[in-house]
Protein backbone atom coordinates (compact mmCIF):
# COMPACT_ATOMS: atom_id res chain seq x y z
CA UNK A 1 0.00 0.00 0.00
CA UNK A 2 1.02 3.38 -0.63
CA UNK A 3 0.44 6.91 0.22
CA UNK A 4 2.05 9.85 -1.54
CA UNK A 5 4.81 11.91 0.26
CA UNK A 6 6.80 14.40 -1.58
CA UNK A 7 9.74 15.65 0.32
CA UNK A 8 13.74 16.97 0.37
CA UNK A 9 15.27 15.33 3.12
CA UNK A 10 12.36 13.23 4.22
CA UNK A 11 10.59 15.99 5.55
CA UNK A 12 6.51 16.14 5.50
CA UNK A 13 4.86 19.06 3.83
CA UNK A 14 1.74 20.32 5.24
CA UNK A 15 0.45 22.64 2.21
CA UNK A 16 -3.07 24.61 2.52
CA UNK A 17 -4.09 25.47 -0.84
CA UNK A 18 -6.74 27.44 0.20
CA UNK A 19 -8.30 30.11 -1.72
CA UNK A 20 -9.31 32.25 0.35
CA UNK A 21 -7.72 41.69 12.30
CA UNK A 22 -9.10 45.15 15.29
CA UNK A 23 -5.72 46.01 14.48
CA UNK A 24 -5.69 47.84 10.97
CA UNK A 25 -1.88 47.94 10.79
CA UNK A 26 -0.48 46.00 8.83
CA UNK A 27 -3.48 45.51 7.07
CA UNK A 28 -2.21 43.40 4.23
CA UNK A 29 -1.34 40.64 6.49
CA UNK A 30 -5.16 39.65 6.84
CA UNK A 31 -7.79 39.67 4.94
CA UNK A 32 -10.35 40.34 7.50
CA UNK A 33 -8.49 43.79 7.28
CA UNK A 34 -8.95 44.07 4.02
CA UNK A 35 -12.27 43.32 3.96
CA UNK A 36 -12.70 45.96 6.61
CA UNK A 37 -10.93 48.72 3.64
CA UNK A 38 -13.96 48.00 1.99
CA UNK A 39 -15.54 49.81 4.51
CA UNK A 40 -13.22 52.93 4.97
CA UNK A 41 -13.53 53.37 1.04
CA UNK A 42 -17.21 53.01 1.25
CA UNK A 43 -16.84 56.32 3.19
CA UNK A 44 -13.86 58.29 0.87
CA UNK A 45 -16.85 57.74 -1.92
CA UNK A 46 -19.60 59.41 0.12
CA UNK A 47 -17.37 62.06 0.78
CA UNK A 48 -16.04 62.77 -2.94
CA UNK A 49 -20.22 62.48 -3.86
CA UNK A 50 -20.95 65.38 -1.53
CA UNK A 51 -17.79 66.85 -2.94
CA UNK A 52 -18.87 66.58 -6.78
CA UNK A 53 -22.73 67.57 -5.75
CA UNK A 54 -21.14 70.73 -4.61
CA UNK A 55 -18.72 71.26 -7.48
CA UNK A 56 -21.34 70.52 -9.80
CA UNK A 57 -23.53 73.47 -8.27
CA UNK A 58 -20.79 75.63 -8.68
CA UNK A 59 -20.20 74.44 -12.07
CA UNK A 60 -24.01 75.25 -13.26
CA UNK A 61 -23.42 78.75 -11.29
CA UNK A 62 -20.60 79.73 -13.71
CA UNK A 63 -22.64 78.28 -16.62
CA UNK A 64 -25.49 80.39 -15.88
CA UNK A 65 -23.12 83.48 -15.54
CA UNK A 66 -21.51 82.04 -18.81
CA UNK A 67 -25.58 81.92 -20.18
CA UNK A 68 -26.20 85.32 -19.35
CA UNK A 69 -23.19 87.46 -20.73
CA UNK A 70 -22.95 85.48 -23.99
CA UNK A 71 -26.66 86.57 -24.87
CA UNK A 72 -26.07 90.43 -23.94
CA UNK A 73 -23.31 90.41 -26.22
CA UNK A 74 -25.51 88.55 -28.88
CA UNK A 75 -28.54 90.71 -28.67
CA UNK A 76 -27.66 93.81 -27.06
CA UNK A 77 -24.30 94.92 -27.54
CA UNK A 78 -24.42 93.55 -31.15
CA UNK A 79 -27.26 95.42 -31.67
CA UNK A 80 -28.42 99.41 -32.60
CA UNK A 81 -25.58 101.30 -30.96
CA UNK A 82 -28.83 102.87 -29.59
CA UNK A 83 -29.10 99.92 -27.13
CA UNK A 84 -25.65 101.09 -25.41
CA UNK A 85 -26.82 104.31 -24.53
CA UNK A 86 -29.46 102.83 -22.01
CA UNK A 87 -27.91 103.61 -18.45
CA UNK A 88 -29.05 100.19 -17.14
CA UNK A 89 -27.42 98.58 -19.79
CA UNK A 90 -24.19 100.84 -19.36
CA UNK A 91 -24.48 100.31 -15.51
CA UNK A 92 -24.84 96.42 -15.51
CA UNK A 93 -21.68 96.25 -17.72
CA UNK A 94 -19.72 98.51 -15.54
CA UNK A 95 -20.70 96.69 -12.80
CA UNK A 96 -20.19 92.82 -13.90
CA UNK A 97 -16.30 94.22 -15.01
CA UNK A 98 -15.80 96.00 -11.69
CA UNK A 99 -17.26 93.23 -9.15
CA UNK A 100 -19.28 89.98 -10.69
CA UNK A 101 -15.95 88.92 -12.89
CA UNK A 102 -14.25 89.39 -9.78
CA UNK A 103 -16.19 87.19 -7.31
CA UNK A 104 -16.69 84.60 -9.90
CA UNK A 105 -12.74 84.72 -10.41
CA UNK A 106 -11.31 84.99 -6.87
CA UNK A 107 -14.22 83.02 -5.68
CA UNK A 108 -13.93 80.91 -2.56
CA UNK A 109 -15.96 78.41 -3.28
CA UNK A 110 -14.47 76.09 -4.98
CA UNK A 111 -11.31 76.19 -2.26
CA UNK A 112 -13.91 75.61 -0.08
CA UNK A 113 -15.59 72.77 -1.81
CA UNK A 114 -11.65 70.69 -2.03
CA UNK A 115 -11.38 71.70 1.67
CA UNK A 116 -14.38 69.67 2.81
CA UNK A 117 -13.33 67.03 0.47
CA UNK A 118 -9.84 66.57 2.29
CA UNK A 119 -11.01 67.56 5.56
CA UNK A 120 -13.17 64.08 4.97
CA UNK A 121 -10.53 62.11 4.05
CA UNK A 122 -8.09 63.59 6.98
CA UNK A 123 -11.04 62.42 9.28
CA UNK A 124 -10.55 58.72 7.92
CA UNK A 125 -6.70 59.41 8.09
CA UNK A 126 -6.61 60.13 11.99
CA UNK A 127 -8.72 57.22 12.69
CA UNK A 128 -5.56 54.94 11.61
CA UNK A 129 -8.06 53.24 8.65
CA UNK A 130 -5.85 53.59 5.72
CA UNK A 131 -3.27 51.38 4.88
CA UNK A 132 -0.04 53.03 4.72
CA UNK A 133 2.86 52.57 2.10
CA UNK A 134 4.10 49.16 3.78
CA UNK A 135 0.76 48.01 3.05
CA UNK A 136 0.84 48.48 -0.46
CA UNK A 137 4.26 47.30 -0.56
CA UNK A 138 3.04 44.00 1.42
CA UNK A 139 -0.12 43.59 -0.77
CA UNK A 140 2.61 43.87 -4.37
CA UNK A 141 4.67 41.33 -2.66
CA UNK A 142 2.06 39.13 -2.24
CA UNK A 143 0.66 39.22 -5.81
CA UNK A 144 4.45 38.16 -6.52
CA UNK A 145 4.59 35.22 -3.95
CA UNK A 146 1.40 34.14 -5.68
CA UNK A 147 2.99 34.60 -8.90
CA UNK A 148 6.18 32.51 -8.38
CA UNK A 149 4.50 29.59 -6.17
CA UNK A 150 1.69 28.94 -8.37
CA UNK A 151 3.45 29.85 -11.41
CA UNK A 152 0.75 32.18 -12.52
CA UNK A 153 1.53 34.37 -15.55
CA UNK A 154 1.73 38.30 -15.02
CA UNK A 155 -0.04 39.25 -18.15
CA UNK A 156 -3.57 36.84 -17.12
CA UNK A 157 -3.22 38.53 -13.49
CA UNK A 158 -2.89 41.88 -15.45
CA UNK A 159 -6.62 40.63 -17.47
CA UNK A 160 -7.79 39.52 -13.89
CA UNK A 161 -7.53 35.43 -15.11
CA UNK A 162 -5.15 33.20 -12.34
CA UNK A 163 -3.19 31.47 -15.65
CA UNK A 164 -0.56 28.82 -15.80
CA UNK A 165 1.16 27.67 -19.07
CA UNK A 166 0.88 23.80 -19.24
CA UNK A 167 2.23 22.02 -22.27
CA UNK A 168 2.31 25.83 -23.55
CA UNK A 169 -1.23 26.91 -23.32
CA UNK A 170 -2.55 28.86 -20.88
CA UNK A 171 -4.87 26.94 -18.08
CA UNK A 172 -7.17 28.54 -16.04
CA UNK A 173 -6.99 27.24 -12.00
CA UNK A 174 -8.83 29.50 -10.98
CA UNK A 175 -11.90 31.65 -12.77
CA UNK A 176 -13.07 34.61 -10.76
CA UNK A 177 -17.21 34.91 -10.85
CA UNK A 178 -15.76 39.25 -11.29
CA UNK A 179 -12.46 39.78 -13.04
CA UNK A 180 -10.65 42.87 -12.37
CA UNK A 181 -7.90 44.19 -14.52
CA UNK A 182 -4.74 45.94 -13.28
CA UNK A 183 -4.15 49.14 -14.75
CA UNK A 184 -1.10 50.61 -16.23
CA UNK A 185 -0.40 52.11 -12.69
CA UNK A 186 -0.85 49.12 -10.85
CA UNK A 187 1.31 47.36 -12.67
CA UNK A 188 3.62 50.20 -12.53
CA UNK A 189 3.57 50.16 -8.55
CA UNK A 190 3.99 46.30 -8.47
CA UNK A 191 6.80 46.34 -10.45
CA UNK A 192 8.74 49.64 -8.64
CA UNK A 193 8.55 47.57 -5.53
CA UNK A 194 10.30 44.88 -7.23
CA UNK A 195 12.43 47.21 -8.65
CA UNK A 196 13.27 48.70 -5.30
CA UNK A 197 13.88 45.66 -3.89
CA UNK A 198 16.38 45.22 -6.47
CA UNK A 199 14.30 42.34 -7.62
CA UNK A 200 14.62 42.92 -11.20
CA UNK A 201 13.26 38.96 -11.99
CA UNK A 202 9.69 40.69 -11.18
CA UNK A 203 10.36 44.43 -11.91
CA UNK A 204 10.92 43.47 -15.71
CA UNK A 205 7.73 41.30 -15.67
CA UNK A 206 5.33 43.80 -14.39
CA UNK A 207 6.66 46.77 -15.92
CA UNK A 208 6.58 45.51 -19.35
CA UNK A 209 2.87 45.55 -19.05
CA UNK A 210 2.69 48.45 -17.38
CA UNK A 211 4.59 49.92 -20.65
CA UNK A 212 2.23 48.22 -22.75
CA UNK A 213 -1.08 49.49 -20.80
CA UNK A 214 -0.15 53.02 -21.03
CA UNK A 215 1.15 53.06 -24.44
CA UNK A 216 -2.33 51.65 -25.32
CA UNK A 217 -3.89 54.27 -23.33
CA UNK A 218 -2.09 56.42 -25.85
CA UNK A 219 -0.59 59.09 -23.36
CA UNK A 220 -3.78 59.95 -21.94
CA UNK A 221 -3.45 61.05 -17.78
CA UNK A 222 -5.92 60.15 -15.05
CA UNK A 223 -5.59 62.12 -11.77
CA UNK A 224 -5.19 59.30 -9.59
CA UNK A 225 -2.41 57.19 -11.48
CA UNK A 226 1.42 57.71 -9.10
CA UNK A 227 3.19 56.38 -12.59
CA UNK A 228 3.72 57.48 -16.53
CA UNK A 229 4.89 56.44 -19.72
CA UNK A 230 7.74 57.77 -18.91
CA UNK A 231 8.25 56.38 -15.14
CA UNK A 232 7.58 52.80 -16.38
CA UNK A 233 10.05 53.14 -19.45
CA UNK A 234 12.73 54.16 -17.25
CA UNK A 235 12.43 51.43 -14.32
CA UNK A 236 11.95 48.83 -16.86
CA UNK A 237 15.25 50.37 -19.33
CA UNK A 238 16.92 50.18 -16.07
CA UNK A 239 15.43 46.62 -15.00
CA UNK A 240 16.46 45.05 -18.52
CA UNK A 241 20.15 46.76 -17.76
CA UNK A 242 20.40 44.98 -14.74
CA UNK A 243 19.66 41.63 -15.84
CA UNK A 244 22.07 41.88 -18.93
CA UNK A 245 19.70 42.96 -21.95
CA UNK A 246 21.50 45.40 -23.06
CA UNK A 247 20.25 46.17 -26.30
CA UNK A 248 16.62 46.56 -25.06
CA UNK A 249 17.96 48.64 -22.37
CA UNK A 250 18.96 50.83 -25.35
CA UNK A 251 15.69 50.43 -26.95
CA UNK A 252 13.59 51.67 -24.49
CA UNK A 253 15.89 54.60 -23.25
CA UNK A 254 15.25 55.73 -27.01
CA UNK A 255 12.04 55.91 -26.61
CA UNK A 256 11.86 57.41 -23.36
CA UNK A 257 14.30 60.59 -24.94
CA UNK A 258 11.04 61.02 -27.18
CA UNK A 259 8.84 61.72 -24.94
CA UNK A 260 11.64 63.55 -22.37
CA UNK A 261 14.52 64.88 -24.73
CA UNK A 262 16.20 66.75 -22.10
CA UNK A 263 16.58 64.66 -19.78
CA UNK A 264 20.57 64.50 -19.05
CA UNK A 265 20.83 61.02 -17.25
CA UNK A 266 19.02 59.36 -19.01
CA UNK A 267 21.22 60.75 -22.45
CA UNK A 268 23.89 59.65 -20.29
CA UNK A 269 22.64 56.11 -19.92
CA UNK A 270 22.04 55.97 -23.75
CA UNK A 271 25.45 56.40 -24.35
CA UNK A 272 26.95 54.21 -21.83
CA UNK A 273 24.75 51.37 -23.29
CA UNK A 274 25.79 52.41 -26.90
CA UNK A 275 29.53 52.19 -25.63
CA UNK A 276 28.93 48.95 -24.04
CA UNK A 277 27.21 47.11 -26.57
CA UNK A 278 30.37 47.99 -28.66
CA UNK A 279 32.68 46.89 -26.22
CA UNK A 280 31.02 43.52 -25.60
CA UNK A 281 28.26 42.98 -28.83
CA UNK A 282 25.51 40.43 -27.69
CA UNK A 283 26.17 37.02 -28.70
CA UNK A 284 23.08 35.80 -31.46
CA UNK A 285 22.72 32.71 -29.28
CA UNK A 286 22.69 34.16 -26.12
CA UNK A 287 20.39 33.33 -23.53
CA UNK A 288 18.67 36.54 -22.41
CA UNK A 289 15.46 34.66 -20.66
CA UNK A 290 14.25 35.91 -16.82
CA UNK A 291 16.08 33.58 -14.49
CA UNK A 292 14.61 33.51 -11.29
CA UNK A 293 17.42 34.38 -8.25
CA UNK A 294 18.31 31.81 -6.26
CA UNK A 295 16.79 31.66 -2.10
CA UNK A 296 19.20 31.53 0.59
CA UNK A 297 17.01 31.18 3.69
CA UNK A 298 14.89 28.11 2.20
CA UNK A 299 16.62 25.28 0.79
CA UNK A 300 13.27 23.43 0.07
CA UNK A 301 11.65 25.63 -2.21
CA UNK A 302 11.32 24.31 -5.17
CA UNK A 303 9.51 20.55 -3.63
CA UNK A 304 7.47 23.42 -1.61
CA UNK A 305 6.63 25.16 -4.68
CA UNK A 306 5.86 22.14 -6.69
CA UNK A 307 3.57 20.73 -3.51
CA UNK A 308 1.43 23.94 -3.78
CA UNK A 309 0.96 23.57 -7.08
CA UNK A 310 -0.13 19.79 -7.59
CA UNK A 311 -3.79 20.33 -6.71
CA UNK A 312 -5.05 18.14 -9.73
CA UNK A 313 -2.68 15.55 -9.05
CA UNK A 314 -2.98 15.02 -5.41
CA UNK A 315 -7.15 14.70 -5.74
CA UNK A 316 -6.35 12.19 -8.62
CA UNK A 317 -3.85 9.97 -5.83
CA UNK A 318 -6.36 10.70 -2.87
CA UNK A 319 -7.62 7.12 -3.12
CA UNK A 320 -4.22 5.42 -3.28
CA UNK A 321 -3.75 6.18 0.61
CA UNK A 322 -6.11 3.80 1.61
CA UNK A 323 -3.91 0.65 0.35
CA UNK A 324 -1.85 0.58 3.38
CA UNK A 325 -3.75 -1.10 5.90
CA UNK A 326 -2.34 0.46 8.48
CA UNK A 327 -4.09 3.93 7.40
CA UNK A 328 -7.57 3.41 8.40
CA UNK A 329 -11.02 5.60 8.93
CA UNK A 330 -13.15 4.73 11.79
CA UNK A 331 -15.42 6.44 14.70
CA UNK A 332 -13.30 7.08 17.46
CA UNK A 333 -13.94 7.79 20.90
CA UNK A 334 -10.59 6.85 23.07
CA UNK A 335 -12.05 4.56 25.50
CA UNK A 336 -13.60 8.40 27.32
CA UNK A 337 -17.10 8.34 28.64
CA UNK A 338 -17.64 11.88 26.97
CA UNK A 339 -17.11 10.33 23.75
CA UNK A 340 -19.24 7.17 23.97
CA UNK A 341 -22.50 8.30 22.97
CA UNK A 342 -21.21 10.32 19.94
CA UNK A 343 -17.99 9.18 18.86
CA UNK A 344 -15.69 11.40 16.05
CA UNK A 345 -14.90 10.48 12.56
CA UNK A 346 -11.14 9.90 12.64
CA UNK A 347 -9.00 9.63 9.81
CA UNK A 348 -5.77 8.93 9.89
CA UNK A 349 -3.24 9.97 7.43
CA UNK A 350 0.13 8.89 8.29
CA UNK A 351 2.37 6.48 10.78
CA UNK A 352 5.71 8.47 10.45
CA UNK A 353 4.52 11.10 11.53
CA UNK A 354 1.50 10.31 13.35
CA UNK A 355 -0.76 12.53 11.61
CA UNK A 356 -4.35 12.76 12.33
CA UNK A 357 -7.83 13.94 11.05
CA UNK A 358 -10.79 14.51 12.74
CA UNK A 359 -13.98 15.40 11.06
CA UNK A 360 -16.25 17.76 12.47
CA UNK A 361 -14.61 19.03 15.12
CA UNK A 362 -16.07 22.07 15.83
CA UNK A 363 -19.33 23.20 14.48
CA UNK A 364 -20.47 26.13 12.11
CA UNK A 365 -21.57 28.17 15.23
CA UNK A 366 -18.86 27.68 17.22
CA UNK A 367 -16.15 28.51 14.54
CA UNK A 368 -18.17 31.71 13.56
CA UNK A 369 -18.06 32.81 17.64
CA UNK A 370 -13.96 31.89 17.60
CA UNK A 371 -13.59 34.25 14.42
CA UNK A 372 -15.48 36.96 16.48
CA UNK A 373 -13.70 36.49 19.67
CA UNK A 374 -10.21 36.67 17.88
CA UNK A 375 -11.35 39.56 15.94
CA UNK A 376 -10.38 42.41 18.06
CA UNK A 377 -7.01 40.88 19.12
CA UNK A 378 -5.25 40.50 15.56
CA UNK A 379 -2.04 41.04 15.68
CA UNK A 380 1.27 40.32 12.86
CA UNK A 381 2.13 36.74 13.70
CA UNK A 382 5.53 36.28 14.68
CA UNK A 383 8.36 33.76 14.66
CA UNK A 384 11.42 33.01 17.21
CA UNK A 385 14.38 34.77 16.43
CA UNK A 386 16.72 33.79 18.31
CA UNK A 387 15.51 34.76 22.16
CA UNK A 388 13.07 37.01 20.85
CA UNK A 389 10.43 37.34 18.97
CA UNK A 390 9.62 39.15 15.30
CA UNK A 391 7.94 39.51 12.17
CA UNK A 392 8.67 37.71 9.09
CA UNK A 393 8.21 37.58 5.66
CA UNK A 394 8.08 34.19 5.53
CA UNK A 395 4.91 33.93 7.97
CA UNK A 396 2.28 36.44 6.56
CA UNK A 397 -0.75 36.53 8.79
CA UNK A 398 -2.04 37.57 12.11
CA UNK A 399 -3.10 35.99 14.87
CA UNK A 400 -4.62 36.55 18.44
CA UNK A 401 -4.82 34.75 22.13
CA UNK A 402 -7.67 33.20 23.43
CA UNK A 403 -7.75 32.23 27.37
CA UNK A 404 -10.50 29.99 28.32
CA UNK A 405 -11.92 32.57 30.29
CA UNK A 406 -12.73 34.64 26.87
CA UNK A 407 -15.87 32.57 26.10
CA UNK A 408 -17.20 29.15 27.62
CA UNK A 409 -16.72 27.66 24.16
CA UNK A 410 -12.84 28.29 24.30
CA UNK A 411 -12.99 25.86 27.55
CA UNK A 412 -15.21 23.23 25.72
CA UNK A 413 -12.55 23.05 23.31
CA UNK A 414 -9.97 22.28 25.69
CA UNK A 415 -12.26 19.62 26.99
CA UNK A 416 -13.05 18.14 23.46
CA UNK A 417 -8.66 18.28 22.66
CA UNK A 418 -8.24 16.29 25.66
CA UNK A 419 -10.99 13.98 25.76
CA UNK A 420 -9.37 13.08 22.18
CA UNK A 421 -5.83 13.09 22.91
CA UNK A 422 -5.97 12.39 26.73
CA UNK A 423 -3.39 15.51 27.11
CA UNK A 424 -3.40 17.96 29.50
CA UNK A 425 -4.36 21.18 28.04
CA UNK A 426 -4.43 23.43 30.42
CA UNK A 427 -1.69 26.83 31.12
CA UNK A 428 1.13 26.31 31.36
CA UNK A 429 1.32 22.76 29.99
CA UNK A 430 -0.33 24.33 26.63
CA UNK A 431 -0.59 27.39 25.34
CA UNK A 432 -3.40 29.48 24.80
CA UNK A 433 -5.83 29.03 21.57
CA UNK A 434 -3.77 31.05 18.75
CA UNK A 435 -6.07 31.69 15.76
CA UNK A 436 -5.31 32.97 12.76
CA UNK A 437 -5.90 35.08 10.14
CA UNK A 438 -4.39 34.89 6.92
CA UNK A 439 -3.47 38.01 4.48
CA UNK A 440 -2.69 38.91 0.40
CA UNK A 441 -0.80 36.03 -0.59
CA UNK A 442 -0.88 34.47 3.44
CA UNK A 443 1.51 31.41 3.55
CA UNK A 444 4.04 30.17 6.32
CA UNK A 445 6.78 28.66 4.71
CA UNK A 446 8.27 25.51 5.64
CA UNK A 447 9.09 24.95 9.66
CA UNK A 448 8.64 23.15 12.84
CA UNK A 449 6.48 24.08 15.47
CA UNK A 450 8.79 22.69 18.16
CA UNK A 451 11.40 24.46 18.91
CA UNK A 452 14.77 23.70 17.70
CA UNK A 453 16.98 26.15 19.67
CA UNK A 454 17.80 25.69 22.95
CA UNK A 455 17.49 29.75 23.11
CA UNK A 456 13.83 29.10 22.11
CA UNK A 457 11.18 32.05 23.87
CA UNK A 458 9.31 28.51 23.88
CA UNK A 459 11.02 27.88 27.00
CA UNK A 460 9.89 30.65 29.02
CA UNK A 461 7.19 28.89 29.86
CA UNK A 462 9.04 26.20 31.69
CA UNK A 463 7.11 23.65 30.38
CA UNK A 464 9.55 21.97 27.93
CA UNK A 465 9.21 21.58 24.40
CA UNK A 466 6.01 21.68 22.04
CA UNK A 467 5.14 17.68 22.10
CA UNK A 468 2.14 18.12 19.69
CA UNK A 469 -0.35 20.19 17.82
CA UNK A 470 -3.90 20.36 17.31
CA UNK A 471 -4.53 22.85 14.47
CA UNK A 472 -8.51 23.43 13.64
CA UNK A 473 -9.86 24.74 10.75
CA UNK A 474 -11.97 27.52 11.22
CA UNK A 475 -12.70 28.79 7.95
CA UNK A 476 -11.96 27.35 4.55
CA UNK A 477 -13.58 29.49 2.04
CA UNK A 478 -12.19 28.23 -1.15
CA UNK A 479 -13.60 27.94 -4.98
CA UNK A 480 -11.87 24.19 -5.29
CA UNK A 481 -10.84 22.03 -3.32
CA UNK A 482 -8.24 22.32 -0.38
CA UNK A 483 -5.54 20.27 -0.05
CA UNK A 484 -2.88 19.31 3.12
CA UNK A 485 0.32 17.45 2.54
CA UNK A 486 0.47 16.03 6.35
CA UNK A 487 0.55 14.01 4.24
CA UNK A 488 -1.92 15.03 1.19
CA UNK A 489 -5.23 14.95 1.83
CA UNK A 490 -8.48 16.89 1.49
CA UNK A 491 -9.13 19.42 4.31
CA UNK A 492 -12.52 19.85 5.23
CA UNK A 493 -13.84 22.81 6.84
CA UNK A 494 -14.73 22.70 11.02
CA UNK A 495 -12.15 19.38 10.80
CA UNK A 496 -8.89 19.11 13.13
CA UNK A 497 -5.20 17.86 12.71
CA UNK A 498 -3.16 16.50 15.48
CA UNK A 499 0.87 15.10 15.14
CA UNK A 500 3.13 14.69 17.38
CA UNK A 501 6.06 17.08 17.14
CA UNK A 502 8.64 15.20 19.59
CA UNK A 503 9.76 11.40 19.63
CA UNK A 504 9.48 9.76 22.79
CA UNK A 505 12.97 10.82 23.63
CA UNK A 506 12.28 14.38 23.52
CA UNK A 507 13.97 15.11 20.39
CA UNK A 508 12.11 16.80 17.40
CA UNK A 509 10.90 14.79 14.45
CA UNK A 510 12.36 16.44 11.35
CA UNK A 511 9.74 14.74 9.53
CA UNK A 512 6.83 17.36 11.08
CA UNK A 513 8.63 20.01 8.72
CA UNK A 514 5.59 21.75 6.93
CA UNK A 515 3.81 25.18 5.32
CA UNK A 516 1.02 26.70 4.98
CA UNK A 517 0.95 27.62 1.37
CA UNK A 518 0.02 31.27 0.21
CA UNK A 519 -4.03 31.81 0.14
CA UNK A 520 -4.45 31.91 -3.50
CA UNK A 521 -8.60 33.09 -3.42
CA UNK A 522 -10.93 33.23 -0.25
CA UNK A 523 -10.61 33.12 3.27
CA UNK A 524 -8.46 30.81 5.41
CA UNK A 525 -8.89 30.82 9.47
CA UNK A 526 -6.88 28.19 11.91
CA UNK A 527 -6.66 27.58 15.74
CA UNK A 528 -3.84 26.51 17.19
CA UNK A 529 -2.96 24.58 20.23
CA UNK A 530 0.12 23.45 20.76
CA UNK A 531 0.63 21.45 23.95
CA UNK A 532 4.36 21.26 26.35
CA UNK A 533 6.21 18.40 27.20
CA UNK A 534 5.53 19.18 31.02
CA UNK A 535 1.91 17.66 32.16
CA UNK A 536 2.04 14.53 29.95
CA UNK A 537 4.43 12.49 31.49
CA UNK A 538 2.00 9.68 32.51
CA UNK A 539 0.05 10.62 29.14
CA UNK A 540 2.96 9.77 26.67
CA UNK A 541 5.48 7.73 28.59
CA UNK A 542 8.92 7.73 27.75
CA UNK A 543 10.12 4.44 25.68
CA UNK A 544 12.58 1.87 27.21
CA UNK A 545 14.16 2.59 23.70
CA UNK A 546 16.37 5.72 24.08
CA UNK A 547 16.46 6.26 19.93
CA UNK A 548 12.80 5.91 19.48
Amino acid sequence: MQYYFKSIYSVCVIINMILIPFSFGEMYTSLLNVKQASIVERQLIDHLETYIEHESERLEDIKRFYAKVSELHSEVYNGPSAAMANPLVAFTLIKRLQSEWINLIYSDEAQENTQAFRSGYEEVEEEGSLPKLEDLQGAANGLMRLQDVYALQVGGLVRGHFQRITNGNPIDIYSPTISVPLSGDDCFLVGKVAYELEDYYHSVQWLEESVRLFRGAEGGWSPENEGTLEDALDHLAFSHFKTGNISYALSLSQELLNHDPMNRRVLKNVEKYERLLVDNPPLLSADTGLKRPNTTYLRTRNTYERLCRTQDALLSSQPMRYENPRLFCDYFNNDSPGLLLQPIRREVLSMQPYVVLYHSFITGSEAERIKDLAQTGLRRSVVASGEEQATAEYRISKSAWLKDTAHPIIGRLDQRITLLTSLNVQPPYAEYLQVVNYGIGGHYEPHFDHATSASSPLFRLNTGNRVATFMIYVRVLSCYPVIDTFPMSLVFQNAALFWWNLHRNGQGDGDTLHAGCPVLVGDKWVANKWIHEYGQEFQRRCSPNPEE
